[in-house]
């Protein structure tokens, strides 16, 4: 054997030696990574309908994902698909059982970023306990604060998330955190009605949420008017004045959640003893706790246009009730964070209504 042939057959990979005949490639100030990063998405077990809407409009499946929970209550994940490398995207809103449903998001997480997950995105339509952002009262907690905290220990990249009950919830994050809105959504549909321009008014159920109200009104061509109410507990509402002009008009109420109905049922009566010829209301998160349906069923509001963020059963569901999907936004969203590409753009900057 030759000693060419020899060298050939010992040659360790990787040492070869060059022909010097050979171009050398030019070397470059990055490498490239292949495969490219994959998007992959899981439903965990708050909402297993809307991801399958997400899935759908991005044109992929969701990822399989073990959940069960031990006899204990303790909740356990394993991811049955390899997510090494992967931009993985979480779909979770802990509306109806809180407490179980955040720890099940903070375990499919960690579970994903033993996994080696690339990046780690939480989809949260509905941010749990969004509502206590502030201290109202002496030693109270603000645990939307402990939410974004618990979050960012789990090992969250970033946070999807729609509709905040109050802006500096963003403020909690030390990652990016991508705020989408139904508002275009609920405007499209009232315009579709015919329920816009100087015979319609977008009202505001506080003083808290003028801008979004006045963000609103311009979507619909229409005035504004501000609900002045005083809320004697936590689920209880009483509107003591409106002020704008409602007289003549049709009112459309718009707000971030609705729970047990008081502010929209205590709104509709005020308005039409004001003189708005009917009540229209919307809002992006229906959490409907029991009673709720059946005391806006007996309101003064002739259409409740919801979202599905947040589960909503049909079965008893009054026909005034409307549910619009948010998977479109939801799945452009994903796809622009994926993609690196700016999500605000989805909504001509609109998206911030603080």
């Amino acid at each position: 054997m030759s000693e060419s042939s020899v060298s050939e057959l010992t040659a360790i990979p990787g040492l070869e030696v060059l022909d010097s005949a050979q171009e050398v490639p030019e070397r470059g100030r990055w490498l490239e990574r292949t495969p490219s990063p994959r998007l992959m998405l899981f439903a965990a077990r708050s909402h297993p309908e809307l991801a399958a809407r997400i899935a759908d409009e991005l044109g992929i499946e969701l990822g399989n994902v073990e959940l069960k929970t031990f006899a204990n209550g303790e909740a356990y994940c394993r991811y049955l698909d390899s997510i090494r490398g992967a931009d993985v995207f979480i779909v979770q809103s802990p509306a109806l059982q809180p407490n179980d449903q955040l720890m099940e998001l903070l375990v499919m997480i960690d579970a994903a970023k033993l996994a080696s997950a690339s990046r780690i995105t939480a989809v949260l339509p509905w941010f749990p306990y969004s509502r206590q952002d502030k201290k109202s009262a002496p030693r109270e907690p603000i645990t939307a604060k402990l939410v974004a905290e618990l979050l960012q220990v789990a090992g969250v990249d970033r946070v999807l998330t729609m509709d905040l009950h109050a802006g500096q919830i963003q403020g909690f994050f030390t990652i990016p955190v991508d705020h989408m809105t139904a508002l275009k959504l609920f405007a499209q549909h009232f315009r579709d009605q015919g329920l816009f321009g100087e015979g319609a008014v977008s009202v505001s159920p506080d003083p808290g949420r003028a801008k979004m109200a006045r963000k609103f009104a311009e979507l619909l061509e229409s005035d504004l008017a501000v609900l002045n109410k005083l809320r004697p507990s936590h689920d209880e509402v009483a509107v003591t004045e409106v002020i704008g002009r409602v007289r003549g008009k049709i009112a459309i109420m718009s707000d971030d959640m609705i729970v047990t109905g008081g502010t929209l049922g205590a709104g509709a009566k005020a308005l039409k003893e004001a003189g708005a010829t009917s009540v229209y209301a919307c809002a992006t998160h229906a959490l409907f706790p029991d009673g709720a349906l059946e005391r806006l069923a007996r309101s003064d509001i002739e259409q409740i246009v919801v979202t599905d963020t947040v589960p909503l059963s049909p079965i008893g569901r009054p026909d005034s009730v409307q549910v619009l999907t948010v998977s479109r936004i939801l799945a452009e969203s994903i796809r622009n964070v994926f993609s690196d590409e700016s999500v605000s753009a989805i909504f001509a900057g609109e998206n911030q209504l603080f």
